[in-house]
Order: structure tokens, then C-alpha cells, then sequence
């Protein structure tokens, strides 16, 4: 289990027995809650997933793309000078 010995993992054991003393119990039930939580919340994303790819609402359209409602374009409209090329632009004369 993760690639320690027996040796390391008696000497684990008695340093965990050394901190926790009669705490280890309860530290170790909330450890395994705590992990069946985590496995309970990623398979519940994983049915979610599955789920979300089986229903029909993610499914493409069957309709072409020339029957999608886009937003029309329009091009900016051109609007000539008020005034003449030779005249100025201020009205003081």
C-alpha cells in the first residue's frame, strides 16, 4: 500500500498512536466519512455527466444551420458631408 513496507507503516501507526493518543478512533471514523463523502459527491458528478450526454436536450439539431434565426447585419449607412469640398466648415464669413 502505497509502496511502504510493513516496517514504515508499524512506525506510522505508533506515531499516529503518539499524537492521537485516544482520539484515533474518532479521527479515523471521520476519516472514512470523509472519504465515503468525496466517492459519494464524484459519483454523483459522474451521473450527472452521464445524464446531461444522454438526454435529448444536448443533442444537435437536426435542423440545417440556413433555418437557425441568426441576428441580421447591416452595414453602417453612408452619409455624405453637410457641406462642399471648397466651402468651410465654420459659418463665420
Amino acid at each position: 500500500m502505497f509502496g511502504a513496507s510493513p516496517m514504515e507503516m508499524i512506525i506510522v501507526g505508533i506515531i499516529a498512536l503518539l499524537l492521537f493518543g485516544k482520539r484515533l478512533p474518532e479521527v479515523a471514523r471521520s476519516l472514512g466519512k470523509g472519504i465515503t463523502e468525496f466517492k459519494k459527491g464524484v459519483r454523483g458528478i459522474e451521473d450527472d455527466s452521464d445524464a446531461a450526454a444522454s438526454s435529448p436536450s444536448s443533442r444537435p439539431s437536426s435542423r440545417p444551420v440556413a433555418e437557425i434565426a441568426l441576428p441580421k447585419r447591416t452595414a453602417p449607412k453612408f452619409e455624405p458631408p453637410k457641406f462642399e469640398p471648397g466651402e468651410s466648415n465654420s459659418s463665420s464669413a
